[in-house]
C-alpha cells in the first residue's frame, strides 16, 4: 500500500465580501482597453496564487451579481499538497487565513480554510442557499452606516401584504417569470423559505428584512421576487398577480428588480460528508438533463 500523501488536496474557503465595488463574483475577460473589471473571484485567486505560487481556479456555491454581498459564501479549490508545505503555512490550511488577510482588500475576506474530501463540491453538493434582503421605505433612506447593504424602496408597504405575496411563491415552481434567461439552464427551483420581518428601530424606521432559502436560485431570481412582493405591498399589484407569474414560461417584463445592494448571501448548507458524492451526482445529473432537453 502506498502511504505517500495525495499529490493534490481540496480546500474549502468560507468567504465574506462587500459587493458594492465589485462587478460580481465571476472573473471576467478584459475589455477592449485590456483591463479586466474587478471581481471577487479574480481578487481572491490572485491573492491565493501569490501565497501558494501555483495557478488556482475557485469553484463557488453561488455566483453573486454586481453589487450583491456575502457573509456566508463558500468555494473550493484544488491545489498541490506541497504548495502548503512552505514556511509559515507548514501544511495547515487554516494558516492561509492570516496570510490572505494581509493581501486582500478591506471589502473581501476569507474567514476560514479547511481541507475537505474530493467529494466536496461547493456548487453541486450544496443542499440550499440562503439570502437576506434588507430594505427601507423611510423617506430619509438608510442610515449612513448601513447605506451599502440596505436598499431604498420609494413607497411605503404593508408588510402583511408583502408576506402574503411571498407565501404564494413557496414550493417547487418554474420561476421563469422571475429569472433572466440563460441558455440551457432550468428555471425550476424549490423555494423553502421566504419570510419578511419588520425590523424597524427608532434609529432605523420603516426597515424590513426578507430571508429566502432554496435549493438554488437562478439569475436575478431573488431580486425579482423581492421586487414583486414589494409591488404587492405598496398596492401596485394584487396578490393574484403572483399566481399568474408562476404560470408563465418566460421572463415577465412587468417584474422589476429590487436594488442589488440590499442582497446578501448569508449561508450555504451541505449534507454530511458521507452524502456529498451522492448529492453532487444528483445535481450534475439534473443539469445534464436540462442540457439534453434544451
Amino acid at each position: 500500500m502506498n502511504d505517500e500523501p495525495a499529490a493534490r488536496m481540496r480546500l474549502r474557503l468560507d468567504i465574506a465580501y462587500d459587493g458594492t465595488d465589485f462587478h460580481g463574483w465571476a472573473r471576467q475577460a478584459a475589455g477592449d482597453d485590456g483591463v479586466a473589471v474587478r471581481t471577487v473571484q479574480q481578487t481572491i485567486e490572485e491573492a491565493l496564487q501569490l501565497v501558494l505560487r501555483v495557478p488556482v481556479v475557485l469553484t463557488v456555491a453561488g455566483r453573486t451579481d454586481a453589487g450583491v454581498h456575502a457573509s456566508g459564501q463558500v468555494a473550493h479549490v484544488d491545489v498541490p499538497r506541497e504548495s502548503l508545505d512552505q514556511r509559515s503555512i507548514d501544511g495547515d490550511p487554516n494558516r492561509l487565513v492570516r496570510r490572505l488577510a494581509k493581501l486582500l482588500p478591506d471589502d473581501v475576506s476569507v474567514r476560514d480554510v479547511t481541507e475537505v474530501t474530493p467529494d466536496f463540491d461547493a456548487r453541486f453538493a450544496a443542499l440550499t442557499r440562503t439570502y437576506r434582503y434588507r430594505v427601507t421605505t423611510a423617506p430619509a433612506g438608510p442610515v449612513p452606516t448601513r447605506a451599502r447593504d440596505t436598499a431604498t424602496w420609494a413607497k411605503p408597504v404593508d408588510i402583511d401584504r408583502v408576506q402574503e405575496a411571498a407565501t404564494l411563491l413557496l414550493g417547487l415552481h418554474d420561476f421563469a417569470a422571475f429569472c433572466k434567461p440563460k441558455p440551457h439552464a432550468t428555471t425550476v427551483r424549490d423555494l423553502h423559505e421566504f419570510t419578511w420581518r419588520d425590523v424597524s428601530t427608532p434609529q432605523e424606521p420603516e426597515l424590513f428584512e426578507a430571508t429566502l432559502t432554496a435549493d438554488a436560485f437562478c439569475w436575478n431570481h431573488v431580486r425579482a421576487m423581492v421586487a414583486a412582493c414589494l409591488d404587492v405591498g405598496e398596492g401596485r399589484r394584487d396578490a393574484e398577480w403572483i399566481d399568474g407569474l408562476l404560470a408563465a414560461t418566460q421572463r415577465d417584463p412587468q417584474v422589476r428588480l429590487a436594488p442589488a445592494r440590499g442582497l446578501t448571501l448569508i449561508a450555504v448548507e451541505y449534507p454530511p460528508a458521507d452524502q456529498l458524492a451522492a448529492r453532487a451526482h444528483v445535481t450534475r445529473d439534473r443539469r445534464s438533463q436540462d442540457l439534453s432537453n434544451s
